[in-house]
C-alpha cells in the first residue's frame, strides 16, 4: 500500500489486515505497552476544511507512535491558488515523511499522491472519507465480530462521501448494505457500480430504497449523517424539509434488531438527522466510533510510514 486514498483501492485482505492492526495498536495503547513505531517521523497535515476529529486524532496518533505532526492551515497552503497542487506536493515531500490532506475536491488528493515522494492519506474529499470508513468498520467489528457476512448495515441519508466509504468497506468485507433516503439524493452511479462489483465478489447484498422502515428491518447497524454537508449550507433548509421523515430516532431503532448499534460520523445536528435519545442511548457507539478514528489512523500511518524493521 503506497497511499491511502480510498477503501476501494484495497483488497479485502488488505482492509482486514488494517483493521486487525488497528485492534492491536488500540490494545497496546490501552495497556500502556504502545511502541514508538514512527519515532523520528513527521506527518504534514494539509487542511482546506477545518475538523476537530481529523486534526486531533492524527496529531495524537503520531504522538503515541513516537512521531510528530505539523498542522498546515488553509491560509498557509491555499492548494492550487498560491501555487499548484503538484508543486506543494513536491515541496512537502522534501520536508516530511507523510502527507495527510483534508480537501474539497478529490482531484487535489489524487494530484498530491501523483507528485509526492512520500505516502499520502486522504483525510476527506468530496468523493469519499476513507479514514472515517476505517474507524467505522473497526467499531463495527468490535461490536459485531470479525465475520460480518450476513450482517446488515443501513445508512440513512444522502449519497455523500461518508456513505461511499461505507459501501466500499461493507462490500469488501461481505457485509450487506442498504442506503435509504429521498428520491433524488442517491449515490453516484459510478460509486454504486463499484459497490456492485465488490458485492458480487464477496457475496454481499446491496440495496437502495426510499422506504426507511423497510430498510431498517433486520439491521445490525444504523448509521446517520448530517443532511447538509459542508459547502451545502444554502440547501440546509430545503434538505431539512425533505429529509425530515428520515430522522434516526428511538422509534426507528425499535424496528431494527434488538442489539442494533447506532452510528454517526459527527458532528451531529441533534434534533435533525438524529435525536438526543439515540446519541446518548444504550444503542449508541458514537463515542467509541470517534475514538476509533485515532486507532484506525494509527494503523494506516504504521502501514504507510513505519520502517520495515519495526
Amino acid at each position: 500500500m503506497k497511499h491511502f486514498l480510498s477503501i476501494a483501492d484495497l483488497t479485502p485482505e488488505q482492509f482486514r489486515g488494517l483493521l486487525t492492526l488497528a485492534i492491536k495498536l488500540k490494545e497496546e495503547q490501552k495497556s500502556g505497552s504502545g511502541r514508538p513505531l514512527l519515532k523520528g517521523k513527521t506527518l504534514g497535515m494539509v487542511f482546506q476544511k477545518p475538523s476537530l476529529r481529523t486534526r486531533v486524532s492524527f496529531e495524537m496518533g503520531m504522538i503515541q507512535l513516537g512521531g510528530q505532526a505539523l498542522y498546515l492551515s488553509p491560509f498557509e497552503i491555499q492548494l492550487g491558488k498560491r501555487e499548484s497542487v503538484a508543486d506543494v506536493s513536491r515541496v512537502l515531500s522534501r520536508y516530511v515523511d507523510g502527507i495527510m490532506a483534508r480537501v474539497f475536491g478529490h482531484a487535489d488528493i489524487v494530484t498530491l499522491a501523483e507528485y509526492a515522494g512520500v505516502p499520502v492519506i486522504n483525510g476527506l474529499s468530496d468523493y469519499n472519507h476513507p479514514c472515517q470508513g476505517a474507524a467505522d468498520f473497526l467499531t463495527i467489528v468490535e461490536n459485531k465480530g470479525q465475520d460480518l457476512k450476513g450482517r446488515k448495515l443501513v445508512f440513512v441519508g444522502d449519497g455523500n462521501n461518508v456513505v461511499t466509504s461505507l459501501l466500499f468497506g461493507a462490500t469488501l468485507l461481505g457485509m450487506d448494505f442498504t442506503i435509504t433516503g429521498p428520491r433524488g439524493y442517491e449515490m453516484p452511479p459510478g460509486v454504486w457500480a463499484l459497490g456492485q462489483k465488490f458485492a458480487a465478489q464477496s457475496g454481499s447484498h446491496i440495496a437502495a430504497t426510499t422506504d426507511v422502515h423497510a430498510a431498517v428491518e433486520g439491521a445490525d447497524v444504523i448509521y446517520a449523517d448530517v443532511w447538509a454537508s459542508m459547502g451545502q449550507e444554502e440547501e440546509a433548509a430545503e434538505r431539512a424539509r425533505i429529509f425530515e421523515p428520515y430522522q434516526v430516532n428511538e422509534a426507528l431503532l425499535a424496528e431494527a434488531k434488538d442489539d442494533v448499534i447506532a452510528m454517526h460520523c459527527l458532528p451531529a445536528h441533534r434534533g435533525q438527522e438524529i435525536t438526543d435519545g439515540v446519541c446518548d442511548g444504550p444503542h449508541s457507539v458514537l463515542w467509541d466510533q470517534a475514538e476509533n478514528r485515532m486507532h484506525a489512523q494509527k494503523a494506516i500511518l504504521v502501514e504507510l510510514m513505519a520502517d520495515e524493521s519495526q
